[in-house]
């Protein structure tokens, strides 16, 4: 396969997405495939400005989505779209879905704006729209991410909301992936390590994406 494949990830903090997400780029290395690597917001030198921008100082829902999809854009024209183009795996934790889920369903910011704003950041040359050819979302009850995460690090002040911004963070998500369930991938993040990569690799298995035995042998450690 040497067309681009685009995978996002999405969920709370604390559902074990970063371990996941380094386990599938070995699989796919082994595979023989390149594979880029990044985050949003973040990914180049001007998102992660942006990143620290967002996740630390104060402002309004807008002034954030503004600021996320600046980011995006150019994480989109200098790294997303270039990868693509020369065939490479992309892997990005979290991407468009996370900004309808944060600002959407946690701040409860206008919906219609976000749409506004993901078609004219992520317009395609066709017409089109950018979006992964699947997203991998890690569902997780907000008290479980939050017993995890105690104590591990200073909270962002996305991390410091209440349970209650996670449990409409977690239904903005639901609705997401119920708008595009062709695209989307829940994985009940709940389980042992084990079980939610057999469970996130039989999604790559499926699509012809990684060869069970690459699977089998790329699970996190």
């Amino acid at each position: 396969m040497s067309t681009g494949l685009f995978i996002s990830f999405e969920g709370i903090d604390g559902a074990g997405k970063s371990t996941h997400i380094d386990g599938l780029a070995s699989a796919f290395r082994a595979q023989g495939r390149t594979v880029t690597l990044t985050r949003e917001p973040g990914g180049t030198p001007l998102a992660e400005k942006l990143r620290a921008l967002v996740l630390n100082d104060p402002m309004d829902a807008l002034s954030e989505a503004l600021l996320i999809f600046a980011a995006r854009r150019d994480h989109l024209q200098q790294v997303i779209e270039p990868a693509l183009a020369r065939g490479e795996v992309v892997l990005c934790d979290r991407f468009t879905d996370a900004t309808f889920a944060y600002q959407g369903g946690g701040r409860g910011f206008d919906l219609g704006v976000l749409a506004q704003l993901e078609q004219w950041v992520q317009a395609l040359p066709d017409g089109g729209l950018r979006q992964p050819d699947l997203t991998v979302w890690f569902d997780l009850p907000p008290e479980v991410a939050a017993q995890r995460l105690a104590g591990a690090r200073v909270p962002d002040k996305f991390e410091s909301q209440p349970l209650e911004f996670f449990a409409r963070v977690a239904a903005g998500y639901a609705a997401r992936a119920s708008q595009a369930p062709q695209r989307f991938v829940r994985v009940n993040a709940s389980q042992e390590r084990h079980k939610v990569w057999q469970a996130l690799t039989s999604a790559f298995v499926r699509r012809g994406w990684l060869a069970i035995m690459v699977a089998a042998n790329g699970g996190p450690k």
